[in-house]
């Protein structure tokens, strides 16, 4: 792994993520010669599931959904 001081990375510091987004290879940030950080490669996130079509498969239909729900007494009650 490359090693380079915190000051030459603050000189240079877009053109290092540049080359660590290139290279895909990290690199060691050190102080006074002890590593402080490491700047690596970001990996590619997975596109996020939208919205529309999320809940599909999800239910499930229980008996008849055309009938009426109840008997034809019920419905009868409040014709008065």
């Amino acid at each position: 792994m490359k090693e380079i001081s915190i000051s030459e990375f603050k000189a240079k510091c877009l053109a290092i993520l540049e080359q660590v987004r290139k290279t895909r290879k990290p690199i060691r940030v050190t102080r006074f010669g002890k590593p402080v950080a490491e700047v690596i490669p970001a990996t590619p996130s997975k596109p996020k599931k939208g919205w529309l079509g999320c809940m599909a498969g999800t239910g499930f239909i229980l008996g008849d959904i055309v009938g009426p729900t109840g008997s034809l007494e019920e419905w009868e009650a409040g014709r008065d």
